[in-house]
Parts: C-alpha cells; structure tokens; sequence
C-alpha cells in the first residue's frame, strides 16, 4: 500500500490529469481514451486499477459537463433513458463476468487490455471519419421501419456502450456519439452530445462504483488526477473556439490509433 501512496502522489499525475483535461475540453473526445492508456502504458498501473479508478474521475468529471448542458436545454431525456435501460444491466453482467475470471488475473488483464486496444481503434476511427459519418447519416433517409426500431436499436446500442465502457472506460464518448448520430440524424448535434453525456455520468458511476467493490480503484490516483484535470477541462472549454478543432481531432486520432495497435499486439 505504501508504493502504491508514493506513486499516486506522483507530481506528474496531476500535470498529466491537466493535459488529458485540457484536450477533453477543447475536443470534447471522453478522457477516458486518453486517461487510461496513459495510466497504463506511461505509468505502469495494471488496466483493472487504471480502468477502474478513470470510470470513477469520468463519472465525477462529466456530472458537471451534464448540469451544464442540461442548463441549456440539449439533454433529450427519453434518448438517455433508452441508452441507459440497454447500458446499466449490461455493465452489472460485465462486473459479475470480470469477478468471475478474477479482475486482477493473468486473463482478465489481457481481456482489459485487448478491449481497450479495440476500443482505442474504434474511437479513432470515428474521429477521422466523424464529418463524413455525419453528412451519410443526414443525407439517408429515414424510413418508417427504421423509425420504429429506433428505441430498440438504441438500448441495444446502450448495451454494447456498458459492457465496452465497464472493461475499457473508453466508448461513452465519441462512440456513444457517432451511434446517436446515425439512429437520430435530425436531432442537433448539441443534443447528441448532451445526451451521450447524460448517459455516460449513471454509468461510469455505476461501473466505477463496481469497480470499487472489485478492488480495482485507486482513491489517491483518483484525488491526483481530479486535481490536475479539472482545471485542464475549464481551460480547454474557454478556448475550444479558438482552436482549429479539426486538425486537433486528427492528430489525437493517430496518437490513438498508435497507442491502440500497441495495446493489442505488443
């Protein structure tokens, strides 16, 4: 416990919490894709401890995200509460199915360490195409049939967002957000987001919680980490208008996609 404190106060854990919050707030892509492989990779905590503990600092850090977007009116509650009715269970399933292989165990690490490779991958596949994954969406039409499977298309989608986001933490964001884009392409986009956000806080909440309960969260990486980035996330907002957001989202797409293929075959 006591190597476990001295790495938690690293000094550079909360510079590192600044950065990702930083990034967070000036692309609106989840911490998650950039927390936990930084935890992993640069500082050497075990992906249970390092998926546990993010889910815990997503769901403390997109509370706030939620207030304020629910202020302004672009949280569709009835959208949040199909996403929520698919992802909740699916997330209490993953945590029983991660204690049963033993969390901290040889296979349960690997299982951690591929799905987040994977989820890695998808996320930054849907960075570099997001514009043109947004002009189909809106350009196809929305047939009758499709409309009334929406809903259940939408818990489904919910479903697969719990299990990815209770193994990986990474998925609530840009990947919750590019599925709503295509079962809901005339809804605004501040709408999808805030939505996606909404979801996201019950869940990492949630699986962060459970978590906990799995010995796999950090209190004191917690605290470093929160102290670091929440500024970062308050600075990055203040000037996303400012930045070309574009040439951003692509350079943080090929750092993911690197550090994705690195987590799978290495």
């Amino acid at each position: 416990m006591h190597c476990i404190m001295e790495f938690a106060l690293n000094p550079l854990l909360p510079l590192s919490g600044f950065a990702v919050g930083l990034l967070v707030g000036l692309t609106g892509v989840g911490g998650g894709s950039l927390m936990t492989p930084l935890l992993v990779l640069l500082f050497g905590f075990k992906p249970a401890t390092a998926v546990g503990t993010d889910l815990l600092y997503a769901a403390i850090t997109k509370a706030g995200g939620s207030w304020v977007h629910q202020r302004h009116g672009n949280i569709d509650w009835t959208i949040t509460g199909r996403l929520a009715l698919g992802s909740l269970p699916a997330a209490g399933l993953t945590l029983l199915a991660l204690a049963q292989l033993g969390v901290q165990g040889h296979g349960a690490t690997g299982l951690i360490s591929v799905v987040l490779g994977f989820a890695l991958l998808l996320t930054a596949a849907s960075l570099f195409f997001r514009q043109h994954l947004l002009d189909l969406a809106r350009r196809r039409p929305a047939s009758a049939d499709f409309q009334k499977r929406t809903p259940a298309l939408t818990v489904f989608v919910g479903a697969i967002v719990g299990a990815l986001v209770t193994i990986s933490s990474v998925g609530a964001g840009a990947l919750g957000v590019t599925a709503l884009t295509f079962l809901y392409p005339q809804l605004a986009t501040r709408r999808i987001v805030g939505s996606d956000i909404a979801h996201a806080v019950p869940l990492t909440l949630i699986a962060g919680l459970g978590h906990w309960w799995l010995g796999t969260v950090d209190v004191l990486l917690l605290v470093s980490l929160l102290i670091g980035s929440l500024p970062g996330i308050a600075l990055g907002a203040h000037f996303a208008a400012k930045v070309p957001e574009r040439a951003l989202r692509g350079l943080l797409a090929s750092v993911l996609l690197l550090i994705g293929g690195k987590l799978i075959f290495v």
